[in-house]
């Protein structure tokens, strides 16, 4: 008897297909919402010392206690609030989906929105519910309280600000949400280094059903993978009987402690890039045939008449963004770029005017 894929894996994962990541060696890499900036000289030197002190022939420390306490003390994290960590955000919306996939159970979010939550759902056997934004890419509310009277979801995710739009939605539509949920509700604040303060942190005490997601990689530390949900003790209790045993490697714990004491070096490179993407809007929005979206990310989402074209051209040129047209029908003709340094941005400008005028 011959044993095939086909006969012993889960339908729903047959018919998925794995996160593509491209190759992007020798570009100018701004497809995927990462930091430009390295550390700084000097930190990088200290840094190379820790990692060689790290005690990579023993088992990290399991609960990372050391770096939760720098992670609380560099974000303002209140004390009576729990903080388990993921490795990367996409750990913890998996042991989140995991945690709540009795049979039937529903995972609702907004689209489009992070494609993970969509894929997660599928991994875990939940029901995925996806509820349009507005053309403009802001909430609608009133579709969002209907679906969840309708769906009933065991949970919810809301990116604050949202990914791949930028945009953050109206707080008072969303503490509204919340409260009419049936079930918990967690806010993804991955961006919240360039949202201007704004934060749904104070708001876990005032709802029962509330947790707070966040990541360090847009912070500049993608490569340590690192994220972290804080909420009441009684909901991170259950969620970490599902995390497994040293999630969050030596190294990585070593490089976060020794950056996070260092944070205003990395919310200093969020300041510059915020004000690049304020140029960069700027620029673009200039540009005839060009759509640019609001953002409070560290990315913008702009439109054109040939998103596949221009794409393509881009790539030729040496420069990677990210194509989303083909992805949901309100991207249709959509780019997503992520702000990078003032020379990355400069060549990318120049690379789009040369595309703009092959693919007006």
């Amino acid at each position: 008897m011959t044993v095939s894929p086909e006969h012993l894996i889960r339908p729903e994962i047959l018919a998925l297909s794995a996160y593509h990541v491209p190759a992007a060696g020798g570009m100018v890499k701004l497809d995927a919402m990462e930091n430009p900036y390295r550390l700084p000289e000097a930190l990088n030197t200290e840094l190379a010392g820790r990692l060689a002190a790290a005690p990579i022939n023993r088992y990290p420390d399991p609960r990372a206690g050391a770096l939760v306490d720098i992670l609380r003390r560099a974000f303002s994290i209140p004390a009576h609030l729990e903080v388990m960590l993921g490795n990367g955000s996409d750990e913890l919306i998996q042991i989140l989906a995991l945690a709540l996939a009795r049979p039937g159970a529903t995972l609702l979010s907004v689209e489009p929105s992070f494609v993970m939550y969509r894929m997660i759902a599928g991994f875990a056997g939940m029901r995925y519910v996806g509820v349009p934004l507005r053309p403009d890419f802001g909430l609608d509310e009133a579709a969002v309280l209907a679906a969840m009277e309708r769906e009933k979801p065991a949970l919810v995710f809301i990116a604050y600000p949202n990914n791949p739009t930028g945009n953050v939605f109206d707080a008072a539509a969303l503490e509204r949400i919340i409260r009419a949920a049936p079930g918990l509700v967690v806010v993804d604040e991955a961006y919240h280094a360039f949202a201007g303060g704004l934060s749904f942190l104070d708001a876990v005490d005032r709802h029962d059903n509330l947790l707070l997601m966040r990541t360090v990689s847009k912070l500049g530390l993608a490569g340590l993978r690192l994220g972290y949900l804080v909420g009441p003790a009684r909901w991170l209790a259950e969620l970490d009987k599902l995390r497994l045993p040293y999630n969050v490697n030596v190294l990585t714990q070593a490089a976060a402690q020794l950056a996070l004491e260092h944070v205003r070096e990395l919310e200093g490179q969020a300041e510059r890039i915020v004000e690049e993407r304020a140029r960069l809007h700027d620029a673009l929005a200039a540009l005839p045939g060009v759509v640019v979206f609001p953002s409070q990310a560290n990315f913008l989402l702009l439109r054109v008449a040939d998103a596949a074209g221009m794409f393509e051209g881009l790539r030729r040129q040496g420069v990677l963004i990210k194509n989303l047209h083909g992805s949901h029908p309100f991207l249709a003709g959509c780019l997503r770029v992520t702000v990078g340094t003032p020379k990355e941005n400069h060549v990318f400008l120049e690379a789009f005017k040369t595309e703009l005028d092959r693919h007006p």
